[in-house]
């Protein structure tokens, strides 16, 4: 389905140039002079490269036909992750290649979101946030209470935070996966 550039929104996935991209940001800009043009910060959803691309605003667009599939994170084996289906318990591999930036996040039982372009699996999406209990850190050190003072932490799936002194073995925490930093306290 085309679209007109105009009508874009941050996340929607388009096919641009035979390439297939989501929409990380854009910005409609108007000069004085001249025609107004659309510069949009793209991520390739194939390669997981991002590109910065500016358009014209009189082109059209074809918005890509996206679906997404439920699932939860069962195991790894090496470099595979599976993923079961839980209304079907179908289960689907994904190479370590395919979820690089999201493996790290990866929990047993995590519900996510497997993405599909057609019948081709190209990613998956995690959710905005997800609990972790801390499994090893170090005491904080009294008299080291600068501001915003922090330690490392490492979590039940292996994954490295910074998080405040206040934060113990066995504390259950709030880390963002846009990021990767620490939130709150559970």
């Amino acid at each position: 389905m085309m679209i007109d550039i105009n009508d874009i929104k941050n996340g929607m996935t388009i096919i641009l140039e035979g390439q297939l991209y989501q929409i990380v940001e854009f910005l409609h800009v108007k000069p004085g002079k001249g025609s107004a043009f659309m510069k949009m910060k793209l991520k390739n959803l194939r390669a997981g490269t991002t590109l910065e691309k500016t358009v014209n605003t009189n082109i059209k667009v074809e918005k890509a036909n996206i679906t997404k599939s439920p699932m939860s994170y069962l195991y790894s084996t090496g470099d595979d992750y599976v993923f079961m289906d839980m209304n079907t318990y179908e289960q689907v591999e994904l190479s370590g290649s395919q979820i690089k930036d999201e493996s790290k996040f990866l929990k047993e039982n995590l519900e996510v979101e497997l993405v599909y372009f057609n019948d081709e699996l190209i990613g998956v999406n995690l959710p905005d946030k997800i609990d972790y209990v801390v499994t090893s850190t170090v005491d904080a050190v009294k008299g080291n209470t600068t501001n915003n003072a922090q330690k490392d932490a490492e979590l039940e799936n292996g994954l490295v935070v910074k998080v405040p002194l206040f934060i113990n073995n066995g504390d259950e925490i709030v880390v963002s996966t846009q990021d990767g930093k620490y939130v709150s306290r559970k």
